[in-house]
C-alpha cells in the first residue's frame, strides 16, 4: 500500500499519534484499585482487548460483567467518566508522539485531508490536540460517544470524502472494524513488542519512520 493516489486520511490518536495508551490503563487501574488486584487485573485485561471503544460503554461493561453490579445511570457514568478525565489530560498532554507521527503529520499536511476519529470524548480531545498545538492539522476530529464505524460515516459524508481514495491508521480491533464497515483502506499500528490484533491481511507497521519518505509527497 501507498498513499498515492488517496485524498484523505482518518488518523485513531491514543497509540497512534501518542503514545498515551499505557497511561489509559493506568487511569482504569486507579479508579477500579479499591476492588482488589483481581478486579483491576480484569478491568486492564478489557481495556486492552478492547482499544477504540468509548469509556462510557467500558464503565457501564466493569460495572455490570466484572463487579456485578446494577446497570449504571448515566449521571453515574458521567461521575466516572470526569474522574477519569482529570487522571489522564495532563499526561497525555505531556506524552511523547509516536516515532515519526510529527513528521509525518507535517508532509502530508499540505498534500491530504488529515481527520481523527478517537474513543475519547470530542470536548477532551479537543483539548488535547489545542494544547499540544496539533489541531491546526485536523480538518475534522470525532470522539465518544458513538462507535468508530459512525463516526467515520459521518466525516465521509460531511466533507464529502471518497471512500476509496481515504485510509484510516488505527491501533486497535475497533479502528478495523470502523474502516472495514466503510469500505476504507486500512493500516495498523502495532507498538514495538505490542501484540497484532488485526487479521493477517493488515498491513501493520511499528512506528511512522518505518513508512517510506514518499507517502505524503507529490
Amino acid at each position: 500500500m501507498n498513499l498515492h493516489g488517496l485524498d484523505a486520511i482518518i488518523f485513531d490518536f491514543d497509540g497512534v499519534l501518542v503514545e498515551s495508551v499505557n497511561i489509559k490503563t493506568q487511569a482504569f487501574a486507579s479508579l477500579y484499585a479499591d476492588h482488589g488486584e483481581k478486579v483491576v487485573a480484569q478491568v486492564e485485561g478489557y481495556h486492552l482487548r478492547h482499544g477504540g471503544e468509548s469509556r462510557f460503554e467500558k464503565f457501564r461493561y466493569f460495572q455490570t460483567e466484572i463487579l456485578g453490579g446494577p446497570p449504571l445511570d448515566d449521571r453515574e457514568v458521567s461521575d466516572l467518566a470526569g474522574l477519569f478525565s482529570k487522571l489522564v489530560v495532563d499526561k497525555v498532554v505531556s506524552a511523547p508522539m509516536v516515532t515519526g507521527a510529527q513528521e509525518f503529520l507535517d508532509r502530508c499536511q499540505d498534500r491530504l485531508a488529515m481527520y481523527i476519529v478517537s474513543g475519547t470524548p470530542t470536548s477532551e480531545l479537543d483539548e488535547i490536540l489545542q494544547r499540544r498545538n496539533l489541531r491546526q492539522y485536523f480538518e475534522g476530529i470525532r470522539g465518544s460517544p458513538g462507535t468508530k464505524a459512525e463516526h467515520i460515516s459521518e466525516l465521509l459524508v460531511e466533507y464529502s470524502i471518497d471512500a476509496s481514495r481515504c485510509v484510516m491508521i488505527g491501533d486497535a480491533i475497533a479502528d478495523h472494524k470502523g474502516a472495514m464497515s466503510n469500505r476504507l483502506k486500512f493500516l495498523g499500528r502495532v507498538a514495538e513488542n505490542g501484540k497484532n490484533p488485526f487479521p493477517d491481511d493488515v498491513i501493520a507497521f511499528e512506528d511512522f519512520s518505518c513508512l517510506p519518505d514518499t507517502w505524503c509527497k507529490a
